[in-house]
């Protein structure tokens, strides 16, 4: 029966001599994935496939066109930021910025792409593609470019596939394996560049894949003098750029890895009159922003998961025992009716209807949850031998899903590690959770069947166990890599730094003024320095804070709660401050950095502030008030 499951796990075949090696490890792995039963999977498709049938579905509603030769590569150059590429002379500018923030691997692999497409034209015998060259060569030689490598074309894409090569090479000793003791999961090194030393050196790690809950390797992100960066910690305007610098990134790790990243083109959604269940997920937050701003994931499934949490966690077999198909289906019909209107009563639904509900919400969505796009990479993830760097290509696939798909999949991932963590009560443990969701995230009506013969098993094991992953180690793999930041830091900087003045001498006195600034800067080299904090929403006065090399955030904000209550400071907004035995916490309180080379930016509390203050001078700090933390009003 597995044969006919509207389900596509496509694999990433080997490219190389290399790859082919480490395949054959993979096999191994795949046997070895564990004894535990993938009955929970079958079970689940069966379901899945009753379910389907019932309400007389085909498997095949709306499949994926076979791109031609050289339509993937012009739409990864899209996707990438680099239309320009293609002979787009409107964003040029901006393509040039961002190509000088990339690494030697991700250059490489942008050159890849190019050539492919350009072969793939003269082929076809249209119109000549243009010379990378010709395409750097807009830049004016009457005004000299505020940078070096931007102002000489013939050099730029030399430097990309030589730069930050040199310098970086003694920070990979940290990806060296030490078994038996906790791994540091390097964040600071582009992992493409850890991957290319690592298999120059011949450091390749021995396959290993995910036994059990009890010995899941654990991983700790080194913290840097900069702290970590979370999703969320950024501005919006910085996230957009993220996607583009991950999807790049995420192409040159499976180069050097010597895997292919095949993408799915995206399919038109199909319109439906219903309201909750089928919905794009766009269009449900559209409907729910209008009756509560600001919501992030959609009010279906977090009533859902609340029903579940409340009256759920602790029931024998919960998500793994099917409800009635019948009722579920009457449940749904009731939602689009009384949802909106306050009168469906959550109360009188069993719990095994609640999460079969769930389980229809995330299969019924127009597109899969993980994205048409990017289905096929993320059930690819299990072909990668290493699991540090299974656990790379997933960071960089989060990063690049759409932000509803992406809190859309954070909130379904923190309430299975809740099921997972009553195992004792539910009998569900990471295993069980893993096989049984794997399905409903994996197979989608909308995609065509093309299960290769005798890899069933093989598939469904390796799609278990990318649930389980991601449910394992969601906290970091919702981590946004210190690489990537320093990227958007240097993307933003660049764009700084365009003037759009018109007069020549008015263009070159302020690049005069900003480089003297800058001089002046670098030859303070201050080991201390004085800065203001401010704090507009709670006070009317900044606090002034002496840095040095070991002042962290943390300390600034335990600073100005001391100077809040002893000072006697100018309060604006009581409100906004939790009183605690007579005094403020400083827990609800955190640290922004905003402005300068970037948008906003929420600090860890263990960032050495002298540190961000090289990095970024030109910042300005300010304490807000944490929005997740609980108000007195």
């Amino acid at each position: 029966s597995t044969g006919n499951c509207p389900c596509k796990m496509s694999q990433l075949p080997p490219k190389n001599p290399l790859a082919s090696s480490v395949s054959e490890g993979t096999d191994c792995r795949v046997e070895s994935v564990d004894n535990l039963s993938m009955d929970s999977f079958w079970l689940e498709v069966e379901n899945i496939k009753q379910s389907a049938e019932a309400e007389q579905e085909e498997c095949s509603l709306a499949d994926v066109k076979t791109q031609e030769e050289g339509e993937a590569e012009a739409e990864w150059l899209q996707d990438a930021g680099l239309s320009d590429l293609l002979g787009d002379r409107d964003s040029e500018n901006d393509n040039i910025v961002l190509l000088s923030t990339l690494t030697k691997t991700q250059a490489a692999a942008v050159q890849r792409r190019l050539d492919t497409y350009t072969r793939s034209r003269r082929r076809k015998n249209k119109h000549p593609v243009r010379d990378v060259r010709d395409i750097f060569g807009v830049v004016s030689s009457e005004e000299p470019a505020p940078e070096k490598k931007e102002s000489s074309p013939d050099q730029l894409w030399h430097n990309l596939r030589t730069s930050n090569v040199q310098r970086k090479t003694q920070d990979y000793s940290c990806t060296v394996r030490n078994p038996g003791k906790e791994e540091v999961f390097n964040m600071d090194v582009a992992y493409s560049e850890q991957a290319a030393v690592l298999l120059k050196g011949s450091f390749l790690s021995e396959s290993r894949r995910l036994k059990d809950g009890n010995t899941l390797t654990k991983f700790k992100i080194p913290k840097g003098r900069l702290g970590v960066t979370r999703i969320g910690d950024l501005s919006a305007q910085d996230m957009k750029k993220i996607p583009t610098l991950a999807l790049i990134e995420l192409t040159a790790l499976c180069d050097v890895l010597g895997f292919e990243l095949k993408r799915n083109k995206a399919a038109k959604l199909k319109t439906t009159e219903k309201r909750l269940f089928g919905v794009p997920l766009n269009t449900l937050l559209e409907n729910d922003q209008k009756l509560l701003p600001n919501t992030k994931v959609p009010l279906l499934l977090q009533a859902l998961l609340s029903c579940l949490e409340k009256r759920g966690l602790e029931t024998e077999g919960i998500l793994r025992v099917s409800g009635s198909q019948t009722r579920i289906k009457s449940l749904e019909q009731k939602l689009e009716r009384d949802f909106y209107t306050g009168l469906f009563h959550w109360d009188e639904v069993h719990q095994n209807d609640v999460s079969g509900l769930l389980k229809r919400f995330i299969r019924e969505l127009p597109a899969p949850l993980l994205t048409a796009e990017y289905l096929p990479a993320f059930a690819a993830v299990q072909n990668i031998p290493d699991l540090k760097q299974r656990l790379q290509a997933l960071n960089l696939l989060i990063l690049i899903l759409p932000e509803p798909n992406r809190n859309t999949l954070k909130a379904l991932l923190e309430f299975l590690s809740k099921v997972v963590a009553r195992e004792n009560n539910n009998k569900m443990n990471l295993w069980n959770v893993s096989t049984v969701m794997a399905p409903n995230l994996f197979m989608h009506k909308g995609l065509p069947n093309k299960i290769p013969e005798g890899k069933e098993k093989q598939l469904a094991e390796g799609a278990a166990d990318v649930v389980r992953m991601m449910i394992h180690y969601q906290d970091l793999l919702w981590t946004v890599s210190s690489f990537l930041v320093a990227q958007v830091r240097k993307l933003n900087e660049s764009n700084s730094k365009r003037y759009q003045f018109c007069d020549k001498r008015i263009k070159n006195l302020l690049r005069k003024i900003h480089a003297d600034k800058d001089k002046v800067e670098k030859n303070q080299a201050e080991p201390s320095k004085i800065v203001k904090v401010h704090a507009s929403l709670l006070l009317k006065d900044s606090l002034e804070v002496h840095l040095n090399n070991a002042t962290r955030v943390a300390d600034v904000l335990r600073q100005f709660q001391k100077n809040l209550c002893q000072n006697g400071w100018n309060i604006v907004n009581t409100v906004n401050l939790l009183k605690c035995n007579n005094s403020m916490e400083c827990t609800n309180l955190l640290l922004y950095e905003v402005g300068g080379n970037i948008g906003e930016h929420c600090l860890d509390p263990d960032t050495y502030l002298l540190d961000l203050y090289h990095v970024n001078p030109h910042a300005e700090w300010i304490i807000k008030q944490n929005p997740s933390y609980p108000r007195m009003f």
